[in-house]
């Protein structure tokens, strides 16, 4: 999405800082694929371009300046349908990211502009519906992570708030797991992390002996999952799909990873569980008495 949804008490970097691209952590995986830590500003559109030709089918498709949308006067979904051109503000880390994460998924982000037509020609466009709103959410927010039966304990321990567990008992876990940031807004506060920020988790569920390749081709490999499941609105709708991730605990994402990190509960939130019908119902009681 073009819209800046992240944090209003947030505010990006100003200047380009080739240097996240060179040191460890959450951009590594980005720059093994573009040449970003080479960059000495950003990258313009048309360089963004020829990386879209380069790692995607999207041949006919390309990055513009926002301008073009501006002076066009479409809806921003329906503008990138018709035109085939995904229009971007010129040195800004949002649409930048947001141009990165089309050349390393493009079947989803396509799909995803297709559902969001879909809803608008059923409903408009005044209001986001259901969909439309968990499809927002996965754009901006969403991290994807491959599950496979073995490690299904790391994810039930995610779901369930169990941060030190999740990410600190069981860091060995990660590098295998490897999670794929989705949601360009991530990336975006990433360049200036903050206690507190959160992303959103969306699982892959894999069979067993499932082996993703490396580089370019396993975001292919993912892509193509992700969109068998995008179709499926049972799946979008799915209240354990998009649950918190705080992104700095993921094992490699941030520098200071100890167990006392992950003590902050202020950050690492315990859960909070519903009472059962029996808790209910003596609650229930003690206030009528």
């Amino acid at each position: 999405m073009q819209k800046n949804s992240v944090n209003s008490r947030f505010t990006a970097p100003t200047a380009w800082l080739s240097e996240l691209f060179s040191e460890p952590g959450i951009f590594s995986a980005l720059a093994a694929v573009f040449p970003l830590a080479e960059q000495t500003d950003f990258p313009s559109p048309q360089l963004l371009t020829l990386w879209l030709h380069q790692h995607t089918a999207l041949h006919n498709w390309s990055f513009v300046d926002s301008t073009k949308l501006d002076e066009d006067g479409r809806y921003y979904e329906d503008f990138i349908s018709q035109s085939q051109q995904i229009p971007m503000r010129a040195n800004n880390w949002h649409d930048l990211f947001g141009a990165l994460i089309w050349c390393l998924f493009p079947k989803s982000k396509q799909l995803m502009n297709q559902l969001h037509m879909a809803q608008i020609q059923q409903f408009g466009n005044k209001e986001r519906t259901k969909v439309r709103h968990k499809l927002t959410l996965l754009d901006e927010c969403g991290v994807l992570l491959c599950i496979r039966p073995s490690q299904r304990f790391v994810l039930d321990l995610l779901r369930d708030h169990q941060w030190l567990d999740a990410f600190y008992q069981h860091k060995e876990q990660w590098e295998e797991l490897n999670p794929l940031i989705f949601g360009h807004a991530n990336y975006e506060m990433a360049t200036k992390p903050f206690i507190g920020l959160t992303g959103k988790l969306w699982c892959i569920e894999l069979p067993e002996q499932t082996q993703i390749p490396e580089g370019i081709k396993g975001y292919n490999f993912v892509d193509e999952l992700l969109v068998k499941q995008l179709v499926q609105a049972e799946l979008l709708l799915d209240n354990q799909q998009l649950s918190p991730l705080p992104l700095l605990g993921v094992p490699g994402w941030y520098k200071e990873q100890e167990a006392a990190f992950y003590a902050d509960t202020s950050y690492f939130r315990p859960k909070r569980h519903k009472p059962d019908s029996s808790e209910a119902t003596e609650a229930s009681a003690g206030n009528k008495a």
